[in-house]
């Protein structure tokens, strides 16, 4: 069977690819963008497409929406979607537009590479395949303090955003790249729940969140 595989972690696509190839897969095309992946498979028709859930140029919902356009487009391609931690919005988008070749799984489930193989084969030949995560977050009753679904990272970026904090200065308390707070930040703002409007708007709401005034 043929693979796509769209990752902007280079490191991360190696590992998929490499992967991809011991479980008996061809990777006809591995790309950084969801731009890129569209095209990859309008020229490739691979049997699946390994796709993350935030890529460039926002890193927010990219490879989400890239895959519903697959799915679309090229119904016959199945598409498997890796995600860093949970994102229950994103995953009700999917199988919400088509339950069939369509898989959601944290990165985390790729070092184990037999149970990944195994989930690469069943989606692509049709099959469904979500994280236990996942589900159990799809079951969490709505009513819960949206704070909650922050992972302890984010927690911290979250601070620092309240203690007046830009993304640099977030960045260099916290040793890791500028792209990476980003990263995190978009996460926080979907957790949240905080719809789509300037970014400044969502960072002073999410700061409101977080000290208990919204």
């Amino acid at each position: 069977m043929r693979a796509v595989i769209a990752e902007d972690s280079v490191l991360l696509r190696i590992g998929v690819v490499r992967v991809l190839e011991m479980a008996g897969f061809e990777v006809v095309a591995e790309v950084g963008d969801a731009e890129a992946l569209l095209a990859a498979v309008e020229e490739h028709r691979p049997d699946i497409a390994v796709v993350d859930v935030r890529m460039p140029p926002g890193f927010t919902d990219e490879g989400v929406r890239a895959a519903l356009v697959v799915k679309r487009q090229w119904p016959q391609t199945a598409v498997l979607l890796l995600s860093q931690y949970v994102e229950e919005r994103y995953a009700t988008d999917l199988l919400s537009a088509n339950t069939s070749g369509i898989g959601y799984l944290l990165k985390q489930r790729v070092a184990d590479v037999e149970e990944f193989a195994a989930t690469l084969r069943r989606v692509a030949a049709g099959g469904t395949a979500l994280d236990p995560q996942v589900v159990s977050q799809l079951l969490v009753r709505r009513h819960s303090d949206p704070l909650d679904r922050l992972t302890p990272r984010e927690r911290e970026v979250l601070e620092l955003m309240a203690g007046g904090r830009s993304n640099a200065g977030i960045a260099e308390q916290l040793v890791v790249s500028e792209s990476a707070v980003a990263k995190h930040i978009n996460s926080i703002f979907a957790k949240l729940d905080l719809p789509k409007a300037d970014a400044d708007h969502r960072r002073v709401l999410a700061v409101l969140h977080f000290l208990g005034v919204a």
